[in-house]
């Protein structure tokens, strides 16, 4: 089976698992009480797509993204700050590793210490398995078989806790990110590494056995695949809470509406402010998982994240360690392979009749 026909069916079989599921609250939840009782999804969406002041809004808003997107195929390539952006984004690629087991092992560990299971909404006492986990992530030993080994635990997880535990999805890209990227530097598997590559020190007596990398290479799987792994179970994880906790389960965001009193910072109607919330994350998640100006949608992702983080102080901050994490890996790696930025950015940008001066910009990371 091919890489493409592999894609269509993983992104196939997760979509059919959302579908399946029933919706689920995750942020909205720290932060509110209650059951979470209001409007049915019906009614809400009636409620707000027969305001005619809703209407234009949301059709002044797609076409001030029309215009900028654009504006951005047109003339983005040729800004000497877009082009010196992407370079220094690539030039962090040595620390690609790091930052992943950074943004999973932090959080893993606090789950571990604060008496949670991936979600402070699974209340499940696994404190020994996250802990020992998060510290062979976070020191880098043993990197890839930890990340293994948390896929795994997560897996056997989610068969107990479905779908709840759908909502910290965010770590299956983590996991699968590590195993195929690896510890990165610094870490201590790159220090046993070169005392093995060594010659004359002790460990260079194990030099030639197999490691999970030659494993990894023998089944085809390189490094260069990662991308596509996070923008995955990362995308899905994005528009599942955006649809589940904004427009499944209206009740509860609104509470949290009401809460911050979030009208007050922009004065529209609450069913529209958490409409939006759920079409943003939605958009954002659909961008990412298909590779479509990737940088920007994690760019967006990152602004979401750091909005809620400092507009709703009641929402833990390990809670978005994750994603801050992985949105930032997107912004170092662009959209790898099987991604829109490769076929219909280039075709689009070639329609407009602009030639990029960056010329690796859409070919070694893609671009956007």
């Amino acid at each position: 089976m091919n890489l493409e026909r592999l894609y269509g069916a993983t992104v196939g079989a997760l979509v059919g698992v959302v579908v399946v599921s029933t919706p689920v609250v995750a942020h909205v939840d720290y932060v509110t009480e209650g059951d979470g009782s209001g409007p049915g999804v019906v009614d809400f969406l009636v409620t707000v797509l027969s305001d005619p002041l809703n209407l234009a809004l949301l059709a002044a808003g797609g076409t001030g993204v029309t215009v900028a997107t654009l504006g951005w195929l047109r003339y983005g390539d040729h800004l000497a700050d877009v082009t010196v952006t992407r370079r220094t984004l690539r030039s962090y690629q040595p620390y690609l590793g790091w930052l992943l087991r950074l943004a999973t092992g932090l959080p893993l560990m606090g789950a571990g210490f604060g008496g949670y299971f991936f979600s402070p909404v699974v209340s499940v006492e696994a404190r020994l398995v996250q802990i020992t986990l998060a510290f062979l992530l976070l020191f880098g030993l043993a990197t890839r078989l930890a990340a293994l080994a948390g896929l795994l635990t997560y897996a056997v997880g989610l068969a107990t806790h479905f779908p709840t535990l759908l909502l910290s999805s965010e770590y299956v890209a983590g996991f699968l990110g590590i195993l195929v990227v690896g510890p990165g530097q610094p870490s201590a598997d790159l220090l046993f590494r070169r005392l093995v590559l060594t010659d004359g020190t002790i460990m260079s007596r194990f030099r030639g056995m197999t490691t999970v990398s030659d494993l990894l290479s023998g089944l085809g799987i390189e490094k260069s695949v990662a991308p596509l792994l996070i923008r995955v179970f990362l995308g899905l994880n994005f528009a599942y809470l955006g649809v589940t906790e904004k427009w499944l389960d209206p009740g509860r965001a609104l509470q949290v509406v009401e809460k911050y009193d979030l009208t007050a910072v922009a004065p529209v109607a609450p069913e529209m402010w958490v409409f939006g919330a759920g079409l943003g994350e939605l958009a954002v998640g659909l961008l990412i998982l298909t590779g479509l100006f990737t940088r920007s949608a994690a760019g967006a992702g990152f602004l979401i994240l750091t909005t809620t983080l400092f507009g709703l102080p009641d929402d833990p901050v390990l809670a978005h360690v994750t994603l801050f994490g992985l949105t930032s890996a997107l912004l170092i790696t662009g959209s790898g392979p099987l991604a829109l930025d490769r076929t219909v950015v280039p075709a689009l940008r070639a329609r407009i009749g602009r030639t990029p001066t960056d010329a690796d910009a859409e070919v070694t990371t893609t671009a956007d």
